[in-house]
């Protein structure tokens, strides 16, 4: 295990190029330091940036991630869209113009809700499949369509602690899909739920997570994680 408590731009440069062999991540939405799910009100830090400035972020994300991983790699990039000003905002925006080959997007419904009675309401985030290579294969280990449902991935484990924790299942089911990538990476390490799903299936891990709080308790809850 290789925990680093810095930006995930800075942490990168301490990472071999093509040494990763999987990278599972969820990045900050910008969905606004203010902004609600279903009745509830969610108050951020720094994740309001002018929204050119946020995908030009992103991009350079999926660049860094491209260089670190190995030519058979794979990044599981969890992501959502967004509505803001009434229009609807896709990941594929800025996904699309990177170096990376769209395997498969995969839905998710983890009524993650917005009541607003002026559109359908959005339920669901998104799993995008991206590698260098269109040969590039899983294993269907898990038997499972491109569907998930919030009784498969429901959110566990850290409670107030960290809102947008994984769901452990879905780390684990992911994993099970790609059983020769033993060195996984999340830049985007939160709450540290990938690092204990890697603990407790022996895989090596790598986490990057700015927030010192929550690099604490994902310290914690990696130390605690026995095989």
């Amino acid at each position: 295990m290789n925990l680093i408590n810095d930006n995930c731009f800075n942490a990168f440069n301490k990472i071999k190029d093509n040494s990763i062999d999987l990278i599972i991540t969820s990045p900050p939405y910008n969905l606004g330091n203010n902004h609600h799910t279903g009745n509830k009100r969610h108050q951020a830090y720094n994740d309001n940036l002018p929204e050119a400035e946020y995908q030009k972020q992103q991009l350079e994300f999926l660049h860094k991630c491209f260089k670190s991983l190995k030519e058979e790699g794979s990044l599981i990039y969890n992501h959502k869209n967004r509505i803001k000003k009434g229009i609807q905002i896709s990941p594929y925006e800025w996904i699309f113009k990177s170096d990376f080959i769209i395997k498969q997007e995969i839905v998710w419904i983890n009524r993650s809700q917005n009541f607003d009675k002026i559109r359908f309401y959005p339920f669901t985030e998104r799993l995008y499949w991206l590698t260098k290579k269109s040969e590039t294969k899983l294993f269907n280990a898990i038997n499972h369509y491109d569907v998930f449902d919030y009784k498969e991935w429901k959110p566990v484990g850290t409670k107030n602690n960290h809102t947008r924790a994984f769901p452990e299942k879905m780390v684990e089911d992911v994993l099970k899909c790609f059983p020769t990538s033993k060195v996984v990476l999340d830049p985007y390490m939160g709450s540290g739920t990938t690092g204990v799903v890697c603990k407790n299936l022996n895989r090596d891990f790598i986490g990057i997570e700015l927030d010192k709080d929550y690099f604490n308790i994902a310290k914690e809850r990696i130390k605690k994680t026995t095989y």
